[in-house]
């Protein structure tokens, strides 16, 4: 009789314990907080005590993969996202940041793959259509990226840089009288915001 109540003290202190431990959402949280304070080491710290005590949530990779992006480390900020996107392949803004460094990087066609899985997920975000523009625009792909931008300015007609890039590319196409209404409406957008 001793020893049962001996091992129920024992399992009930243990419980107590575990309960008091931060949980996987609470190292979350605190990584949130210390990279918003711009304390990035120990926000990775955070947010890896987080994973370890639960890899299967897509939401730390993606921030782990914003503070490492914002730190320089391009190639570890990818690869967060690819984890976060293994985990849930549906997850619009791993694509985005994903393909926004590759395009950093000069490697083009994997931005454009990465953008394009974003858009099929979800069509009427205007910032991966801009984002795919840009890359399209520095491939010296200029009729696409037009259109990357066009799409932009349907779903967002108030946005002034879209026009301004607009302005770039249809210049670069030699369309100066397209290229100076593009410019002209963004001035008009700039003044008006």
């Amino acid at each position: 009789m001793k020893l049962i109540y001996s091992t129920s003290i024992y399992l009930l202190a243990l419980n107590r314990a575990v309960q008091n431990q931060p949980t996987a959402e609470d190292w979350f949280d605190k990584g949130l907080s210390l990279y918003n304070h711009g304390k990035y080491d120990n926000a990775i710290k955070a947010f890896d005590t987080s994973i370890k005590l639960n890899p299967k949530d897509a939401k730390v990779w993606y921030n782990k993969g914003d503070l490492l992006d914002d730190q320089g480390k391009q190639d570890e900020a990818i690869n967060a996202y690819d984890e976060a996107i293994r985990i849930d392949p549906k997850f619009v803004s791993a694509w985005n940041n994903k393909g926004v460094i590759l395009m950093n990087q000069g490697k083009y066609d994997e931005a454009i793959k990465c953008f394009d899985e974003a858009i099929k997920l979800d069509p009427k975000n205007s910032a991966i259509w801009y984002n795919k523009g840009n890359t399209l625009d520095e491939q010296g792909k200029y009729d696409e990226a037009v259109k990357c931008f066009d799409e932009v300015i349907r779903l967002d007609p108030k946005d002034a840089a879209v026009w301004y890039n607009k302005s770039d590319v249809l210049e670069a196409m030699g369309k100066i009288t397209e290229a100076n209404a593009a410019f002209a409406k963004a001035k008009e957008l700039e003044h008006r915001g």
